[in-house]
């Protein structure tokens, strides 16, 4: 990169969009960076500064760390990590919250349904700067609610601990992850509603993964089905459906391929009874069920992988309605089962895709690092942008 290309925030943006390939427009970073295209244009030719939360958005569009737009940045990585003692601090007391301002119960549903959009389109950062003191704010409204909001609060309280435990699994703060797991757990059955205890039973999933008891995870998941309400309404199906999603992967894990494929199946029937969309902060529809099909393929291994590569034949995830965390998740599964099969430029490929969909999600994912590092490896030192890659997700 010339000197005049490092020498200002805009001009490091404007570089970093054209080496892209495929290149972006500045419709297309201002759209996928949810900003105008007056804004991007300003920020490119310097007029306009660039916000945290702003550079932020830039970088995950672009696929890059933050530092690398302004060289006074910590790497994006680093941040969450530095923050992940006070996420533990702010649970610590949960149930005897510190006295502090507490705003109404409209601009706090307004806030946690922000965490839960970065969540599910894996901008981590931004959900670290606002939830510490966004959950002590939580825990002191409840404290001081009559019964009437009550209800209301512990809702949003399982939404923000469960924004909270995607940061804390994804960065392998397992011990942490299965705290806030437990705290969903206790604040859940305070709400009522038997949806919002489904996607508790569906994260809970975590904490099995975590110890690999894929047995005992596919029992809770088979008792949060029994406990669901049979409903025509679509969130109870995609409730259900999600679920059998959930338990088809952990299944796999399990290498019980004719549960894995049984709870497909009901997933797909499900799926079929409503449109593709985040249901109780889950996505579920027909695509997800495709990509989750993808993954208890590579999960199952050995012949199953073929599968996975039929799947991927001809399909690509949605940008319309499906998550960027699930469409990462998608082409890190295929990457997978391309290396196995020995298509290693294919691996590579989808690699890169999923780190263009959702550079902190992919970073964090520890098979990421490890297809890399074997990639590397099988392909020696012929390939800069190999090298580089792993170098940014620190493969080894």
């Amino acid at each position: 990169m010339s000197s005049r290309n490092m020498g200002s925030v805009g001009a490091r943006i404007a570089y970093y969009r054209s080496v892209l390939r495929p290149k972006l427009t500045q419709q297309q970073l201002a759209d996928a960076a949810h900003l105008s295209l007056g804004a991007v244009r300003k920020i490119e030719r310097g007029e306009r500064g660039v916000s945290n939360a702003t550079l932020e958005a830039i970088a995950d569009a672009l696929g890059v760390d933050p530092s690398r737009l302004r060289a006074d940045r910590g790497p994006a990585h680093t941040r969450v990590r530095e923050a992940l003692p006070a996420l533990s601090a702010a649970i610590a007391a949960y149930d005897l919250p510190e006295e502090g301002p507490v705003r109404c119960l409209h601009e706090l549903r307004t806030a946690v349904a922000d965490t839960v959009r970065w969540r599910l389109a894996a901008q981590y950062t931004r959900i670290v700067r606002q939830l510490p003191d966004l959950l002590a704010e939580l825990a002191r409204a409840y404290d001081a609610a009559g019964p009437q909001t009550r209800p209301a609060l512990a809702g949003l309280l399982v939404r923000g601990y469960r924004s909270a435990d995607a940061i804390a699994y994804k960065f392998g703060a397992h011990d942490l992850s299965a705290q806030l797991v437990e705290l969903m757990r206790w604040a859940a059955p305070k709400v009522e509603d038997p949806l919002l205890a489904a996607s508790v039973a569906y994260v809970r999933t975590e904490t099995f993964f975590a110890a690999h008891a894929y047995s005992s995870g596919l029992r809770a998941l088979e008792q949060a089905l029994d406990e669901l309400p049979i409903s025509d309404a679509p969130p109870a199906i995609a409730a259900r459906g999600a679920l059998h999603m959930r338990a088809a992967v952990v299944s796999g894990r399990a290498r019980d391929a004719s549960a894995a494929h049984t709870h497909l199946d009901q997933a797909r029937r499900c799926a079929d009874r409503v449109p593709e969309g985040v249901y109780c902060g889950t996505a579920f529809g027909r695509d997800s069920v495709r990509v989750h099909e993808v993954s208890v393929a590579v999960s199952l291994g050995d012949e199953h992988v073929v599968r996975a590569l039929e799947v991927a034949d001809g399909w690509k995830p949605p940008q319309e309605g499906l998550p960027a965390e699930r469409r990462s998740a998608y082409y890190i599964e295929l990457a997978r089962a391309q290396l196995w099969s020995g298509r290693t430029d294919d691996a590579f490929a989808s690699l890169q895709t999923a780190r263009s969909i959702a550079p902190q999600h992919t970073r964090e994912h520890p098979w990421v690092r490890e297809d890399a590092a074997t990639l590397r490896r099988l392909k020696r030192a012929d390939a800069e942008s190999l090298t580089n890659f792993a170098e940014w997700c620190a493969a080894t």
